[in-house]
């Protein structure tokens, strides 16, 4: 497993053999995610790919948040050459979640805290969700005057249904762990306390099957989802988040 990260933890479980736990370690930040965190993401993605070893992984935040969604401050921003690599740069989002569902091990979001925009489609990208009783979600895009993207609209689809999805993503309204759970989206609500607990619980009942027939499964109920709603209904986004962006930069140039 890659080591030396900055923005994440990656660790492997000393008593539960074949589970690795996934932490954003932005605490002060509510685990923003940046460039930076989307590349260490990606980067252990790719580890895991090759890692036949490790069955289960469980993704979570440190602190107080699962996610505050994406880093929207100019700094966090990696400055680019033109249209071209902003157009590169804008898919991050989409690579990231790929990399999670794509992983063959089962993969578990553990929300411990509020989840917001690309909070909830990093979780959309896990196979299962456990949240916290205090835990609530948040899709502020449109509020925002820019698109969802991050190819989280067919993951939310595949999830919540048209109808929910259409709501949650028009209205941006909050909506809790309960809410969450009755619609669907999450497993099952834990006490706070006990979230990382019922986690670790959740994932040595899976380790305890066969390997095999776990493996099987997930590429089987991931090929019956990406055929019920395919991620490439999305494939502009990249393109919609540059045109928001170039909308935003002439809007201030007319108010100046």
């Amino acid at each position: 497993m890659a080591e030396g990260f900055e923005t994440i933890t990656v660790k492997r479980d000393r008593a539960l053999r074949g589970l690795v736990t996934i932490t954003l370690n932005r605490p002060e930040k509510l685990n923003a995610i940046d460039f930076r965190v989307h590349a260490e993401l990606q980067e252990a993605c790719h580890a895991l790919r090759y890692d036949a070893g490790a069955r289960v992984v469980i993704l979570t935040g440190a602190g107080r948040a699962f996610s505050s969604g994406n880093d929207l401050r100019p700094a966090r921003r990696p400055r680019t050459k033109g249209d071209l690599e902003a157009r590169l740069r804008l898919g991050d989002g989409n690579r990231t979640c790929d990399a999670i569902e794509s992983l063959d091990q089962v993969t578990i979001a553990a929300v411990n805290g509020l989840a917001v925009g690309g909070g909830v489609a990093l979780a959309a990208a896990c196979d299962l969700r456990l949240a916290a009783e205090s835990a609530w979600f948040s899709i502020p895009e449109v509020d925002l005057a820019l698109p969802l993207t991050w190819n989280a609209l067919p993951r939310l689809m595949r999830e919540l249904g048209p109808a929910r999805t259409k709501e949650l993503v028009m209205t941006c309204d909050r909506f809790t762990a309960q809410q969450a759970l009755a619609w669907g989206f999450v497993n099952h609500v834990h006490a706070d306390g006990r979230l990382m607990e019922q986690a670790r619980m959740l994932a040595a009942k899976l380790l305890a099957k066969d390997a095999m027939a776990i493996a099987a499964t997930k590429s089987a109920t991931a090929a019956l989802g990406r055929a019920m709603v395919p991620p490439e209904a999305t494939q502009a986004d990249r393109e919609m988040l540059l045109l928001a962006s170039l909308l935003e930069r002439r809007r201030r140039g007319s108010d100046a």
